[in-house]
């Protein structure tokens, strides 16, 4: 009897844990779409593809945002696009080719930095509500300092998303998520059409979330070919009455606002 007990009690605990976020529209999965830098290739690639597509996405900038690229910045926003902050320098633990190392930042000095780029990407799109990306996903900086807690007590920004792989990027547990520590798939350099599709496809087959972590496409770095971007839009195309194609802020909005009700709803 104790037997049947335990099993039934562990049924039941898995069933809660495998149930299924309502998306809107009775989509079956999504999917955000993010760039990081700023990169040019973005702007003259990426950009017009996503257009052509109507799909919005999340472009995370930095410092280097100039004259030329600012105006380009601004009617993206204008247009849907989600402009998020990378903070000015980008700092990286330990990167010989990174201009501006982490290693003696303190954790409030980054969140200065955060602070400052926010203020920056206000003059840009004259938005407040504003989400993270940390440089090189990397949530320390100095001697290996966390400070993403750090991050959460300024309340800088609502939502922060850190790097993983296409494994680590398959988001089922909303009831447990952390909105600052928000998992994702780093594509690597040179990466195919075909292994995007198939982490579209892992989040569609478990009806949850992924974020996908973007830089160069046909050009500057850690780059994705102009024709696998482009195939990756166009199986988001075709899936498009199942598939909700978003920005990485209204994607968070409705996970928070509704992951508590339509779970505990589900018990």
């Amino acid at each position: 009897m104790k037997q049947l007990l335990l099993l039934f009690l562990l049924f039941a605990v898995t069933a809660r844990a495998q149930e299924k976020m309502q998306w809107p529209q009775k989509k079956k999965a999504v999917i955000v779409l993010t760039y990081d830098d700023g990169l040019l290739s973005q702007l003259n690639v990426a950009v017009p593809q996503l257009k052509a597509a109507h799909f919005p996405a999340t472009f995370f900038l930095t410092g280097d945002a100039n004259s030329q690229t600012i105006p380009r910045w601004r009617e993206l926003s204008k247009q849907g696009f989600e402009l998020g902050n990378h903070t000015i320098f980008h700092p990286c633990l330990g990167v010989d080719d990174n201009p501006v190392p982490s290693d003696h930042y303190t954790p409030y000095g980054i969140i200065r930095e955060i602070e400052v780029m926010n203020h920056l990407l206000n003059a840009i799109d004259g938005k407040n509500s504003r989400t993270y990306a940390y440089p090189c996903a990397e949530t320390t900086v100095g001697e290996g300092k966390d400070y993403v807690d750090t991050l959460r007590k300024y309340a800088l920004v609502k939502y922060a998303r850190i790097g993983g792989d296409a494994s680590d990027g398959v988001i089922t547990d909303f009831k447990h998520l952390d909105p600052l520590r928000i998992p994702s798939f780093g594509v690597e350099d040179g990466t195919g059409a075909d292994k995007l599709i198939a982490f579209v496809k892992s989040i569609e087959q478990k009806g949850g979330m992924g974020v996908i972590m973007l830089h160069g496409i046909g050009g500057d770095y850690i780059t994705v070919s102009a024709k696998a971007h482009q195939e990756l839009l166009n199986y988001l195309n075709k899936n498009r009455k199942t598939i909700w194609v978003t920005t990485f802020q209204q994607a968070m909005d409705f996970v928070i606002k509704n992951s508590k009700t339509q779970l505990s709803e589900a018990k």
